[in-house]
């Protein structure tokens, strides 16, 4: 029988203690009269969550078009929960680490998986340096990349954890390769409550002699009773009925390998057009990641005869780069100019605003 929104499981815990459906509203309360400004985003959706209505409000990701608030079935959120649960193999009395804004969906559905799965859930402050115990053993955790980057060498009591929300750099990626935590990326977005498809990212076991590791980083997997397939553009359409009755159509370019894998290729909106042909950006970016050191991303600017020529935004004070950087590159990817900015100006949860990054250079 399927759990339903307004129950509350008999094994959750928050903060180490139990609370019924009735004694969460007063904790709800309690939070957002007396708590810290991310006790009282907990609070606020707390009190959402336990409000009559079947549904809450929330921003979407822009993934599908223009941010907007849109209404979410509560009952759609308790199926993710379980299809999450399920995935991971998460079970009622298991530990799990919250250290993300509840503002935003990736932290509300934290908290729903607690309360639906039965988890015991310790709630931080989502900084980027988090500060938890590392002798407390986690069964479970999602973060956003700069989180996963300057909290590295707590991870090892934590089993398993979702990163999502913005690229994982290579460097990064080799970092968390000796690492015994499961780690993955996740795609998703607000308008299928978090994430339909997980990809593995370290962990990596030998087949026969042969590393799967060059195949598991290409390809995500979707999660149980997720159907996809892709518009006129290239761009992924999501069939996940459990989640939204509507199809969701995407702007993410993706090449498909089966019925449940498929490669990110970038976002259609980012698509350059110069001299007749089309660029991803960020497939150029993936070519050469490992030989930048600063965060970087390719953009373009307009050109009387190519109509758009590709630039390179740099991250730094200077621009140390050499032509080396671009050797594995072809000779229509190579950045015309290089422009550099002190600082990027990014999204709360890490990611670059590269239009709004652009507009800063002079």
């Amino acid at each position: 029988m399927t759990p339903t929104f307004n129950k509350v499981h008999n094994k959750f815990k928050l903060n180490n203690s139990n609370y019924t459906f009735e004694e969460l509203k007063d904790v709800a309360y309690s939070l957002i009269k007396e708590g810290k400004p991310f006790e009282k985003a907990l609070g606020d959706f707390l009190a959402d969550w336990l409000d009559p209505r079947d549904y809450v409000r929330t921003k979407s990701s822009g993934t599908t078009g223009r941010p907007k608030t849109i209404k979410i079935k509560k009952q759609a959120m308790v199926n993710s929960a379980i299809a999450t649960g399920n995935y991971f193999g998460l079970k009622p009395g298991d530990k799990a680490l919250h250290c993300l804004p509840t503002q935003f969906i990736a932290g509300k559905m934290m908290l729903v998986r607690a309360i639906i799965l039965g988890l015991q859930v310790d709630v931080i402050e989502p900084t980027t340096v988090l500060q938890f115990s590392t002798k407390k053993h986690y069964d479970f955790c999602a973060m956003i990349p700069m989180q996963l980057q300057n909290n590295i060498k707590k991870l090892n009591n934590i089993k398993k954890l979702i990163v999502g929300g913005a690229p994982i750099s290579s460097l990064l990626l080799e970092q968390i390769q000796p690492l015994r935590t499961e780690i993955h990326a996740t795609y998703g977005m607000t308008e299928t409550i978090t994430h339909i498809a997980v990809k593995k990212l370290n962990n990596f076991m030998s087949l026969q002699g042969v590393t799967s590791q060059s195949v598991e980083l290409a390809c995500f997997r979707t999660l149980p009773n997720i159907k996809i397939s892709q518009d006129e553009r290239d761009c992924l359409v999501i069939e996940a009925p459990s989640l939204t009755k509507e199809k969701i159509i995407t702007n993410d370019v993706v090449k498909i390998h089966s019925e449940t894998e498929f490669e990110w290729l970038g976002r259609f909106d980012n698509v350059i057009n110069s001299g007749g042909i089309k660029f991803f950006p960020e497939l150029i970016e993936d070519k050469i990641k490992s030989k930048i050191q600063s965060r970087f991303f390719i953009a373009s600017e307009k050109d009387e005869t190519l109509g758009e020529k590709l630039i390179l935004i740099l991250e730094g004070e200077v621009n140390n780069l050499t032509n080396t950087v671009f050797k594995d590159l072809d000779k229509y990817e190579t950045p015309k100019k290089i422009y550099v900015v002190p600082k990027f100006i990014e999204t709360t949860s890490g990611k670059i605003q590269r239009l709004k990054t652009l507009a800063t250079i002079k």
